[in-house]
């Protein structure tokens, strides 16, 4: 479970030292504009999801599924989406040069290869800080179940601590209601710790800090003030009661998937309900979409969660008139080969893969890019990393030419890539 220092660390946003993040908060309160990344640790097939190939050597033993999009055809094994196909925009095109897991799943959430002087910010966190408010009560990104790579992804780099995500917890298997547990620690006092005796502790703490700060103006102070301010304004608000799923019925819950990629849905619109502009929610326990052996039974069992959780996502923030302020992109680090190995698995395969965009400021419906027939080149609409975040800041109506300031003075965009205008409304 992760403690309170994440969440502390993840709201940091409640002091009005740094201008460009005033003007940022201002931005969002305009735009109202929230983001979720779904992000599929290990690499998903893209043969037997949204890029089929029927009737190759390579194509598997899947059957295609119709859509409600004319000659946009999926996985047998994702009809709830496929009958939201006019929703999404399927990118067939992408192409990256990193094949390794932890590589892989930092070049596609910072846009840049590993290594090097410079610590880029995940683009959770570079968006977070664009689309966020420092009047929030809530953290300005969440990170639900996040994969095994998350110490060296999702990083707030030079952007420092008070951008990081709050990370929320999993216990996969199902708790005594039979539903997977999600949950922040420590957003409740402590047992034997009264309301008379938490404000004592808090007024003593505010003395303390308020003296310390006086005698160390010091930048790294001001963050780390900010940050414990933040969390205390989070924890004393009722809008905490967001990560508490219990408060949803069960025919909600069911609905959404019982495991913690389903309920990390759930938990998204209800965040996003209250605000929180950045979402992402991990599926695959792990590496779970690295399927090296046994790939159609696990793609199988994995496309049933995705199907539920994110289709239900998108009807319920439909319902509620968030889903055109709401981007989604689906990812993971790399796709898998073409070529089924002796194992009956695929491996993995940078060269050519699928990512698919949806809702607000996404032109849904389509499908851009192609790969060849045995799936193993991208053929038109070849994309890398970099096209795919500026697309998606573009999406989201945040400029990727936007510059935050690196040590040393040096600006960074935040995104270098190419915006692919095609796939945006």
């Amino acid at each position: 479970m992760q403690a309170v220092s994440a969440g502390v660390i993840g709201g940091a946003a409640t002091s009005g030292w740094m201008p460009s993040l005033a003007a940022a908060a201002k931005q969002a309160a305009a735009n109202g504009r929230h983001c979720i990344l779904l992000w599929m640790s290990g690499g998903p097939s893209q043969i037997d999801t949204f890029d089929m190939k029927p009737g190759q050597p390579n194509g598997g033993t899947f059957q295609e599924t119709a859509t409600n999009v004319a000659g946009v055809r999926f996985s047998e094994h994702l009809p709830m989406l496929a009958k939201q196909a006019d929703r999404l925009a399927i990118l067939r095109g992408m192409s990256t040069k990193e094949g390794d897991h932890e590589r892989g799943t930092v070049l596609m959430r910072t846009g840049h290869i590993p290594g090097g002087p410079i610590s880029y910010p995940a683009i959770g966190c570079s968006l977070s800080k664009a689309l966020g408010s420092d009047a929030a009560d809530l953290p300005d990104y969440v990170s639900i179940a996040p994969g095994p790579f998350a110490r060296t992804s999702i990083r707030p780099g030079f952007l420092g601590p008070r951008h990081a995500a709050t990370s929320v917890a999993a216990t996969p298997t199902g708790g005594d209601d039979g539903f997977a547990q999600l949950r922040v620690d420590f957003l409740e006092r402590s047992a034997g710790i009264d309301v008379g005796r938490h404000a004592q502790r808090l007024a003593l703490w505010q003395d303390m800090q308020t003296d310390f700060a006086k005698t160390r103006p010091q930048q790294n102070v001001l963050t780390q003030n900010t940050v414990y301010e933040s969390a205390i304004r989070m924890l004393e608000s009722d809008a905490r009661h967001a990560f508490d799923l219990s408060r949803e019925s069960d025919a909600t819950r069911t609905a959404y998937g019982k495991g913690a990629f389903g309920q990390g849905c759930l938990m998204a619109r209800r965040l996003i309900e209250r605000g929180v502009p950045l979402v992402e929610v991990s599926m695959g326990n792990g590496l779970g979409w690295d399927t090296h052996a046994n790939n159609f039974d696990q793609v199988k069992q994995l496309s049933g969660e995705l199907d539920a959780g994110w289709a239900t996502l998108m009807n319920e923030l439909q319902d509620r008139g968030l889903l055109e302020r709401t981007t989604i992109l689906w990812a993971g680090e790399f796709g898998r080969t073409p070529k089924i190995n002796p194992s009956g698995g695929r491996d993995h395969f940078p060269q050519a893969f699928t990512c698919v965009m949806a809702g607000g400021g996404v032109a849904g419906g389509q499908t851009y890019g192609q790969t060849s027939d045995d799936g193993m080149d991208v053929t038109d609409g070849k994309m890398n990393q970099q096209d795919l975040l500026a697309t998606l800041c573009q999406a989201l109506g945040v400029d990727p030419s936007t510059e935050n300031i690196a040590e040393g003075g040096r600006p960074i965009r935040i995104a270098e890539g190419n915006v692919i205008r095609e796939v945006l409304s």
